[in-house]
């Protein structure tokens, strides 16, 4: 709800949003290795963003 705020878009053609703590990031350098050592996930419309939380949104426009 929140990034519609920002974007209908975001709204209308949410799919799914990948998180990972800041600090998780920083330590693994990217989203993919995020994603290979298990610390990235997805995460539904009903997700409360933590503080330190970095958010690819994946939307359908």
């Amino acid at each position: 709800m929140a990034a519609g705020t920002i974007h209908t878009d975001f709204t209308r053609g949410f799919i799914r949003a990948e998180v990972i703590a800041y600090e998780d990031l920083i330590r693994c350098g990217s989203l993919a290795q995020g994603r290979k050592e298990g610390v990235l996930r997805s995460e539904g419309k009903t997700y409360e963003v933590k503080d330190g939380d970095v958010i690819n949104f994946l939307i359908n426009t």
